[in-house]
Parts: C-alpha cells; sequence; structure tokens
C-alpha cells in the first residue's frame, strides 16, 4: 500500500514539474528553471514531457485555432462592410440618376412637380396595376394628377390620404389616354393591357398613315387627367390595313411598371402644350458598307423634334 501511494507521489510531482515548465516555456521565461530541473530529475524528465506534450500541443491549437477564427471573423466583417458600402454607392447613384432625368422632363415640359418615392406595389382600388407613393393631399396631392419619371407617364393619381395616395400606372387594363403620333400629328386613344410591356393604340382615324418607330406623347386636353406632352411609347407593330375600325397599333411603353422609385407628380400642367419637345433626340445611326460592296446604306436617319409651341 505504501508503494502505490509512494509511486503516485512521485507520478504527481513529475506531472506538476512538466505543467510548470511548460508555462514557462510558454511565458518565454522557463530557460533558467528548466536547465535546474533537468538537473535535479536528469533521467525521469523525458518521461515527464512526453505525458505532457500532447496537453502543451492541444492547449496551443486552440489558442492558435482561436485567432485564427478571429482573424477570419474580422476580414469577413470588413467584406461584408465594403459591400455594403459598395451598395449604397450603387443605389445613390441610380437615385441621382432618376432625379436628374425627372427634372431634365419636367423642365423641358415646363410641369411642376412633386418627387415622390415608390413604397408599395401591387393591385388596389379595382386596379390590377397600381403603386402607392410617399406623398398625400397635405402634400398637394389631388385626384387626378399625372404622374411621371425620368422616361415618360406613370399613370395618374387614383386615391389619396394625407400622407400617401395610389397611382393607377398606365399599362393598367383599364387606363386609356389620349395620344398623338409625333410625326403625323394624328391622334388617337392608347390603352393600357395589363401587360407591362405592351400597349394599344387605335388612331381616331382609320386612314391615318402609322408605321413602326415612330413614338407617341399625350394629348392631353385642359382639365383632363393627364397633362400634355408626356412621352408614352414607340410603335412596335401595326395590326389591320388602312381603313379598318379595328386596326390597332401595339406600343413599347417607355417607362417600365416594373422598377418604378422615384417619380413626380404634376402639380401644375405648362401653360403651352410641349407637343413633342419632351421627346429625346432620335438616334442617328452611322452609315455602313452594303454587303456587295457597293455604296454606303444609311440605316437610319434623324429626325428633328418640331418646337414647343
Amino acid at each position: 500500500m505504501r508503494d502505490t501511494k509512494r509511486t503516485r507521489t512521485i507520478l504527481g510531482l513529475l506531472l506538476l514539474t512538466s505543467l510548470t515548465l511548460v508555462v514557462l516555456s510558454l511565458r518565454g521565461g522557463g530557460g533558467e528553471a528548466r536547465g535546474t530541473a533537468s538537473g535535479l530529475f536528469g533521467p525521469v524528465e523525458n518521461a515527464a514531457s512526453a505525458v505532457v506534450r500532447p496537453v502543451r500541443d492541444f492547449l496551443s491549437s486552440i489558442s492558435s485555432l482561436g485567432s485564427k477564427d478571429q482573424q477570419i471573423a474580422d476580414l469577413q466583417a470588413k467584406v461584408d462592410a465594403l459591400q455594403q458600402q459598395l451598395n449604397t454607392t450603387d443605389f445613390d447613384r441610380n437615385r441621382a440618376q432618376e432625379l436628374n432625368d425627372l427634372l431634365r422632363l419636367a423642365g423641358a415640359g415646363q410641369y411642376k412637380t412633386l418627387p415622390a418615392q415608390v413604397i408599395a406595389i401591387g393591385p388596389a382600388q379595382g386596379f390590377a396595376w397600381t403603386v402607392t407613393i410617399d406623398v398625400g393631399s397635405k402634400d398637394g396631392v389631388k385626384i387626378d394628377q399625372s404622374v411621371l419619371n425620368g422616361d415618360g407617364l406613370v399613370g395618374r393619381i387614383v386615391a389619396a390620404t394625407s400622407s400617401t395616395a395610389t397611382v393607377a400606372l398606365l399599362v393598367d387594363a383599364t387606363s386609356t389616354v389620349g395620344a398623338r403620333v409625333e410625326s403625323s400629328m394624328e391622334v388617337g386613344f392608347l390603352n393600357g393591357t395589363g401587360d407591362p410591356k405592351s400597349l394599344e393604340f387605335q388612331l381616331i382615324d382609320p386612314f391615318a398613315p402609322v408605321t413602326v418607330g415612330e413614338r407617341l406623347v399625350s394629348y392631353g386636353v385642359k382639365g383632363g387627367a393627364y397633362v400634355p406632352g408626356v412621352p408614352l411609347g414607340t410603335i412596335t407593330s401595326v395590326q389591320g390595313t388602312p381603313g379598318q375600325l379595328t386596326r390597332i397599333a401595339k406600343v413599347a411603353p417607355f417607362v417600365d411598371a416594373t422598377s418604378l422609385d422615384l417619380v413626380g407628380v404634376v402639380v401644375q400642367a405648362p401653360r403651352d402644350n410641349p407637343r413633342d419637345a419632351v421627346l429625346p433626340p432620335r438616334p442617328t445611326a452611322s452609315p455602313s458598307a452594303s454587303p456587295t460592296g457597293g455604296a454606303p446604306a444609311a440605316t437610319g436617319t434623324a429626325t428633328p423634334n418640331p418646337s414647343a409651341s
């Protein structure tokens, strides 16, 4: 029994000494103590080190792992912060461009507008295509005011509270706006179809010429729901022949109803009809050589906009 206690005592001392050496070694100040202990314990030091080495290696690995995890976490946090900064910069840049385009259009048409932000989209008030904006009656918003963005006509106000308003979009199947063809000055009605990419235009005169590529602006009448001269869209196809009452032209709207953000409510219509002054200039295609090697053929021509009346 005494041999067992003695053996345990010796092993305990060896383990304690080895742990002490490990701690001093990790702190960097155990060189002298290790030399002294080596002289005292001599042959048993290697055995003690063999017993304690796995403990020391395990503690060291835990310390190293924690440091690496922290570094990874710090780097990930920096990446997230930079990504957020980039996203914010892009959003601000897009918002600034939208505001600049809106101001350009409003200035060209002499529309007095109240800027607003779209805060919701979805069916409302019996309309399938509507958006809610963050201005209302306390800001001067009224029923049947036109709503624009930098690309053209968005729709009209159909309901308002003190702080918000509902806009029925041009693409809604119930929407109809008087429209005029840019080049021929012919008028008709542009109707929503419920398709955000397509509208339908029907001329009042079924014999009036209409061709693909011509652009439409709102006709507008005094006291009507839509102000005049606002860009509407471009004719993409024509169904039927001249003289047919069902002659319909398909129109691609200028405004993308699925990505609305910054808009402007027209709180005061222009004194004079801007006609085509708000439309951007038509692009001029550079001439290219014909495939047969003959004279170059122009792929497009510029059509100047008539001046505002």
